[in-house]
């Protein structure tokens, strides 16, 4: 699991090996995670976090996306 940014206690990573799905990112915080969509930024799984969290992660995801994309 590589982990590609750490901001605002939010850890941004992927999984090496996750064939047939478009790009994506993992989002953990604490006991909590969610996945999104990169291409056309949506949140694809929610295990936890609160709309407020959400709505601060969804913009970190479209202010770093380029970066998450490279990776």
């Amino acid at each position: 699991m590589p982990t590609i940014l750490r901001i605002h206690g939010f850890r941004f990573y992927f999984y090496s090996h996750e064939p047939n799905e478009p790009p994506h990112v993992h989002v953990d915080r604490g006991m909590v995670s969610a996945k999104f969509w990169l291409e056309n930024i949506a949140l694809a799984r929610n295990a936890g976090f609160s709309a407020k969290e959400l709505g601060e992660v969804q913009r970190l995801v479209q202010e770093h996306q380029a970066q998450l994309l490279e990776a």
